[in-house]
């Protein structure tokens, strides 16, 4: 990382943090956003382009651009990182495979290895988790799991009274080049939801959940454990639930309605 000190400071924590407390600083410092994608410019991985938005811009990202970010943190701090590809199962239809377009982290340090993961959108994982099937873990409330299912591992999410897949993943190493294949559907597929439709979100360190997203109505949601509200919103409103809720600035709409950056 060209500049860990940056990083830190964006996310109020000082010298040498546990990797459970960077985890969840990164969680609740800096949202997921898809901006990028859905105003038609590409996304750049490269490390020095990850830490110019993410931190020095203090923008947001998608699983990509989060989880390449963590670790390189985790990297400049001592741990060893695997990178591994998952297919989202979170809202799919039944039979529904999606490609693999999800990042996580195999963790290994502070003696364990470790599920990590800053960068899923619809409600990640505030701290690590001990790697592989086992015990379920409460996170202010959110309830989280690693079932098996074949050859893969599968993180799934207690709502609703249920148990839900988020997602599904064979527990092997993968190199950037995949990442960068993956990360060009997503970012660039007319097909991609990520260039067709916006999601925003942000997680406080308690857990509360606030998410702006077209993906069906346009709504602005807010979510605990034990509590939902759904307030439907314009398009005209985006620009300043942007700034205010998501310390995202200088964005607007464009005469078609799609949120581009304000010029200038």
């Amino acid at each position: 990382m060209d500049d860990l000190d940056a990083y830190l400071s964006r996310l109020g924590l000082g010298e040498r943090p546990s990797l459970a407390e960077l985890h969840r600083a990164h969680v609740s410092s800096i949202p997921f956003e898809n901006l990028q994608s859905h105003g038609g410019e590409p996304v750049s991985l490269a490390g020095e382009d990850l830490e110019r938005k993410l931190v020095a811009a203090r923008r947001g990202g998608y699983c990509f651009e989060h989880n390449l970010l963590f670790a390189r943190a985790l990297q400049e701090l001592g741990f060893d990182v695997e990178l591994m590809l998952a297919r989202v199962r979170w809202a799919a239809p039944p039979g529904t495979v999606r490609p693999r377009g999800h990042l996580l982290l195999r963790v290994t340090g502070e003696g364990g290895v470790w599920h990590a993961d800053v960068g899923f959108g619809a409600g990640t994982l505030l701290e690590p988790i001990p790697f592989g099937p086992g015990q379920e873990h409460d996170q202010e409330g959110w309830r989280f799991r690693v079932v098996q299912d074949g050859e893969e591992l599968v993180l799934q999410s207690f709502v609703d009274g249920a148990w839900s897949d988020l997602y599904g993943f064979v527990p092997k190493p993968v190199p950037l080049v995949d990442l960068e294949t993956s990360n060009w559907f997503t970012c660039s597929h007319p097909a991609s939801p990520f260039v067709t439709g916006l999601l925003i979100a942000s997680q406080s360190a308690e857990g509360t959940r606030t998410t702006l997203s077209d993906w069906g109505e346009l709504t602005l949601v807010e979510h605990t454990p034990s509590e939902r509200t759904v307030t439907e919103v314009s398009r005209e409103e985006i620009p300043a639930l942007l700034a205010g809720r998501f310390g995202l600035e200088g964005f607007t709409l464009d005469p078609a309605g799609r949120v581009v950056r304000a010029a200038g």
